[in-house]
């Protein structure tokens, strides 16, 4: 199974992984590729407790298949993760209904616009954890990230986008 998910961050663009911090969870493994292995449960292991929301214009064709490629990678299964498209009303939307953390995406520009209320562009928004505040005193921490479309064709963008689900990933572990 971790070279099924080795082979989804190199279709990334991910070609090296090197862990800071291992988590408790991880266990040792052959030497061959553990590091990217250990990276590999941690995502795993710490994002099958969550749920994800993902915010943007859904995504076809190559962006589809990266993005199915992004739920392989973190692990997450149909029960954990949902799309949720821009036209939503997002005073409709609750936390998970079991407590566990929730976590969100937004996939380009306009996205990140509409669920946060910022108004700088993308680029000022990545690497910062922002709000979409539901109007139910429930803030859900938001990540910006490039539209799908836009990181299909660039390695460069599959690299940026892998940092953006790792700071997604690590904002669970601090709730």
């Amino acid at each position: 199974m971790s070279n099924l998910h080795a082979s989804y961050l190199k279709e990334m663009g991910i070609t090296e992984w090197v862990t800071r911090e291992p988590g408790p969870c991880v266990s040792p493994t052959p030497a061959t590729n553990s590091t990217e292995d250990n990276a590999i449960s941690q995502t795993v292991e710490s994002s099958a407790r969550a749920h994800w929301w993902f915010f943007g214009a859904k995504p076809q064709g190559e962006a589809q298949l990266l993005f199915q490629n992004i739920i392989r990678v973190l692990g997450l299964s149909s029960q954990e993760w949902s799309w949720k498209l821009l036209s939503d009303d997002l005073s409709k939307l609750t936390m998970s209904e079991d407590g566990a953390p929730v976590v969100a995406l937004a996939f380009g520009g306009p996205a990140v616009q509409k669920v946060t209320g910022e108004r700088d562009p993308l680029p000022q928004l990545r690497e910062t954890i922002l709000a979409l505040n539901t109007g139910n005193d429930d803030e859900i921490p938001v990540v910006a990230s490039q539209d799908l479309a836009q990181v299909v064709g660039n390695p460069k963008e599959k690299a940026l986008l892998w940092q953006d689900l790792l700071l997604a990933k690590s904002v669970l572990q601090n709730t």
